[in-house]
């Protein structure tokens, strides 16, 4: 794959670097990448991977653009509500690099789609903020082979991990905590979206150029109160019902 001049000057920050150069360039052009979720976390994560020269980008939202949105969903704008989160989402990625290619799917990821719709994708990058999503898109991903690169956040907090085999999300998240807490509840700092859109752009960067060591099994958790992060390790769970023994 050969690249234009205007690519070349384009990507430039990356091709010099050791860890991406010209092959990593090229397995970026080459990568398809879905994102689930076109909210706060994939917003900002699917900028950076158009910025970033991801060949293919898919985009899942059954969701219209709301006011409420543009306090932390940067890739919309005023003249973007009511319109539908990919097709807004689409426009703002091409235009910012119009050597990708998106694909739009505006509908609701399920349990019955999710086999369908992650198909034929290098990596999955989940962002959506509920239960039933994330579990269906792990199961797809365990089920199909494909990484996962997951991220969430709420309040002040947020977290990234990426999944390939075992452990799973769900050996992270057996199920659905009772009292689960959304954004549009509890609140949640603006700005934050983009750390952790951002974070999980760069994990999905790093899987697809093969740079540096991936959260692959390890859970990132960042508090922005206090501007601390840690890293802790997610361990298999044997009796899980996606990737477990049984």
């Amino acid at each position: 794959m050969s690249f234009s001049d205007d690519e070349v000057e384009r990507y430039a920050r990356h091709l010099v670097l050791a860890e991406i150069g010209g092959p990593g360039q090229q397995r970026l052009a080459r990568a398809r990448v879905l994102i689930v979720g076109m909210g706060g976390v994939g917003g900002p994560a699917a900028l950076y991977l158009a910025a970033a020269g991801v060949g293919m980008l898919g985009l899942i939202d059954p969701d219209d653009v709301a006011l409420s949105n543009l306090q932390r969903q940067i890739q919309f704008s005023v003249e973007d509500i009511d319109r539908s989160k990919v097709g807004a989402a689409s426009e703002r990625l091409s235009a910012l690099n119009p050597h990708i290619r998106v694909e739009t799917h505006a509908r609701a990821l399920t349990a019955e789609n999710a086999a369908d719709l992650i198909a034929g994708h290098d990596l999955v990058l989940d962002g959506t903020d509920d239960f039933a999503v994330r579990f269906a898109v792990n199961t797809a991903c365990v089920a199909a082979g494909i990484p996962l690169v997951s991220g969430a956040l709420g309040r002040w907090t947020g977290q990234v991990c990426v999944f390939a085999g075992k452990p799973c999300y769900q050996c992270l998240v057996p199920e659905a905590p009772p009292d689960a807490e959304t954004c549009a509840r509890v609140g949640v700092i603006g700005a934050l979206a983009g750390v952790v859109g951002a974070m999980a752009a760069l994990e999905a960067i790093k899987l697809i150029t093969g740079a540096g060591q991936p959260l692959t099994g390890r859970l990132m958790l960042y508090d922005g109160l206090a501007a601390t992060a840690r890293t802790v390790k997610v361990v298999a769970d044997p009796a899980c019902p996606v990737c477990g023994d049984a």
